[in-house]
């Protein structure tokens, strides 16, 4: 009986021994054929510009095709399931941004999958601040002086870029952190947004970076904080939000997931790879025009802030009644 057991355990060693040495193959030899790297949103957009110039690098050091698929539609939700459906053998890449944390909440039962159990992280790209900016004639110089117009006036409008986007859970997270009574007007995307503002329509609106980097360069809008934790280095002269009001974060970042159950063999492979293409000058510079800020985590550093993500916007969803037709 006990050399049944011994004999047993042995077999189970080897085939533990024999699957990491086939998973250490794999790593090693991955990708033999081309990777399909899933951007769930438009071309030309800053997430399909990323994706490209990673893909580039990919190409030239795995010496490997990697090729963008735009599968937009339903906040990005489309492209992410798409991806959560593809085989987890390292030849399907989703490349995401926050806007999937905000939607797995948003849009509730519509969502056919767990994005913390059907995606692998394997690396939290770049980050960029939403900015809060102001229209000048707009008697506000300090956020503290924005909060407090909004409070004695009662009749701010503060634009977005769109229902549910992280430029309106911003705009959320002000009225519930600091009890101020503005109108929320939707906008169907970021430029849109700041020709409102520019116009005079809103008095106020979270930007995302670039778009609020050139207006405030021009001198038609005010700048008055980012909404990152830590200060933005395409933005060095204004506060952090979190700074007024502890817990007021809202990070635009972008980031890479395989399939759950791919190797994890493959996943550190792609993460290596992630690593070193960031350090290239196009890469940088690039980042540097559109007020992005690169970082290179680790898997599991993505994995828990994709989880924190998800349960800080969830909070605020439910808190503002938010919804989406």
């Amino acid at each position: 009986m006990k050399s049944n057991f011994m004999v047993c355990l042995a077999r189970l060693a080897l085939g533990l021994l024999a699957a990491g040495a086939a998973a250490g193959v794999a790593a090693q030899t991955w990708p033999t054929k081309p990777v399909r790297v899933i951007v769930p949103f438009g071309a030309g957009g800053g997430t399909d510009i990323q994706a490209r110039l990673l893909g580039k690098h990919f190409n030239e050091s795995l010496k490997q095709t990697f090729i963008v698929d735009n599968r937009s539609g339903a906040g990005g939700l489309i492209g992410a399931e798409l991806a959560v459906q593809s085989p987890p053998d390292g030849y399907t890449i989703l490349f995401t941004t926050a806007s999937l944390a905000v939607n797995v909440t948003l849009y509730g039962k519509r969502v056919k999958f767990d994005p913390l159990k059907n995606l692998a992280p394997v690396s939290w790209i770049s980050s960029t601040p939403l900015v809060l900016v102001a229209h000048p004639s707009v008697p506000a110089k300090s956020v503290k002086d924005l909060v407090a117009l909004a409070k004695r006036t009662g009749k701010m409008n503060a634009g977005s870029n769109g229902a549910g986007t992280t430029s309106h859970l911003s705009v959320e997270m002000l009225k519930q952190m600091t009890g101020v009574n503005v109108a929320h007007i939707p906008y169907k995307g970021g430029g849109p947004a700041m020709v409102g503002l520019v116009s005079g329509e809103t008095d106020f609106l979270f930007a995302t970076g670039p778009v609020a980097a050139t207006q405030i360069k021009s001198g038609k809008v005010k700048g008055l904080a980012v909404t990152t934790v830590k200060k933005s280095s395409a933005f060095p002269d204004l506060p952090t939000m979190s700074s007024f009001f502890p817990g007021f974060e809202s990070d635009n970042w972008y980031a890479m997931f395989f399939p759950a159950g791919t190797p994890k063999s493959i996943v550190d492979r792609l993460n290596s790879e992630i690593a070193k293409a960031l350090k290239a000058k196009d890469l940088q510079e690039f980042m540097a025009r559109e007020a992005l800020d690169p970082v290179a985590s680790s898997p599991e550093q993505l994995q828990a802030n994709f989880k924190r993500e998800i349960e800080r916007y969830a909070k605020i969803i439910k808190a503002g009644n938010i919804t989406v037709e």
